[in-house]
């Protein structure tokens, strides 16, 4: 079935119909109708390919997200999802690319391409030629993130800076005094991944603020790497009586690394952090947390990219957001003296 037996049933020429499907002519109501009608009855739905050389859009949302080392943690699948459920409510699809740098083959051929409409960039780093490269194209992106210099970008972004504050100061209210920070994986830091970052100045600012005793730790994204992690720090310092953890991926084995320790959350030692609440809510006791709010997150960023994908000319928007601590129950007073 094809746009010229559908002009043959409706009585009009190809090009009526190709107007009518495209939009970028008028086309009267009731010709509209006609042509409606036969779709409806013959079940058309137009070639992908052939609507994008017609309109100049392929309706598809790239998706530039690298995995945190050879695998995507439990919290970016949640990232990947919210975005693919936003982008389905307007339409659009979504075309993944695993690419950390500006240089990757992946990234040059989703532009090269033009396989995509417009693109979502996750894992920014402060300086990220990714973002860099996009502007001065002036390809329409959003980023989920910010990078050191976000004034005149699109983007979403979590305020990790307050968030690790906030996690300090409840466990400084609690009376706890040495408290170690563990953070993501080292390669992730030098290269200059914003949310280890801000996480890490957030946590050491509020921590003199508070004149606390601390220690910081960078971890793999896994559960061994939790466990090694607890049992570096109570070697380095065994009066530790509490962690601030952005690494949602070690949050088990960090769990696992205190019970063996002998550790018993929260009556001998507190944990909090800056983590969704799927995974906060899935370990024993259940983590008190900052909730990141991925869903919300990547639900804004494609609104704000079909905004600009539809008016060109917007002036550039962001947001930032900062959800407060959920209280559930691994925190709890220092009995340390």
């Amino acid at each position: 079935m094809n746009i010229g037996e559908i002009a043959r049933r409706a009585g009009v020429s190809r090009s009526t119909v190709s107007y009518a499907l495209s939009g970028k002519r008028p086309v009267s109501d009731d010709t509209r109708r006609k042509i409606q009608q036969v779709i409806d009855e013959l079940g058309y739905r137009p070639n992908a390919s052939a609507r994008a050389l017609a309109n100049g859009r392929t309706n598809t949302i790239g998706l530039v997200f690298p995995p945190a080392g050879n695998h995507y943690t439990g919290m970016q699948l949640d990232f990947i999802g919210s975005v693919v459920e936003a982008a389905a409510a307007y339409d659009y699809d979504v075309l993944l690319s695993p690419s950390g740098v500006d240089s990757d083959r992946s990234f040059q051929r989703l532009l090269g391409e033009r396989r995509v409409d417009g693109a979502i960039l996750m894992e920014i780093r402060l300086e990220d030629d990714r973002v860099d490269h996009l502007a001065e194209l002036g390809f329409p992106a959003v980023a989920i993130g910010r990078t050191a210099h976000p004034e005149g970008g699109w983007w979403v972004g979590l305020d990790h800076t307050a968030l690790a504050a906030a996690c300090v100061h409840h466990l400084a209210d609690l009376g706890h005094r040495r408290i170690a920070f563990v953070n993501r994986p080292e390669q992730l830091l030098r290269s200059g991944y914003e949310s280890a970052h801000r996480g890490l100045d957030g946590f050491t600012k509020a921590a003199a603020e508070r004149g606390l005793t601390v220690r910081t730790y960078c971890c793999g994204d896994d559960a061994a790497s939790g466990q090694a992690c607890v049992e570096q720090i109570l070697h380095d310092d065994p009066a530790t009586t509490a962690l601030v953890t952005l690494n949602e991926a070690a949050l088990g084995g960090l769990y696992r690394g205190l019970a063996q320790a002998g550790r018993h959350v929260p009556r001998d030692f507190s944990v909090t952090g800056v983590v969704a609440s799927r995974w906060a809510e899935t370990v024993t006791p259940q983590l008190t947390a900052a909730d990141v709010p991925a869903e919300e997150m990547g639900r804004r960023a494609v609104d704000l990219l079909v905004e600009r994908l539809d008016h060109p000319g917007a002036p550039p928007r962001h947001h930032l957001l900062a959800p407060p601590i959920s209280l559930r129950a691994s925190t709890g007073p220092s009995t340390a003296f």
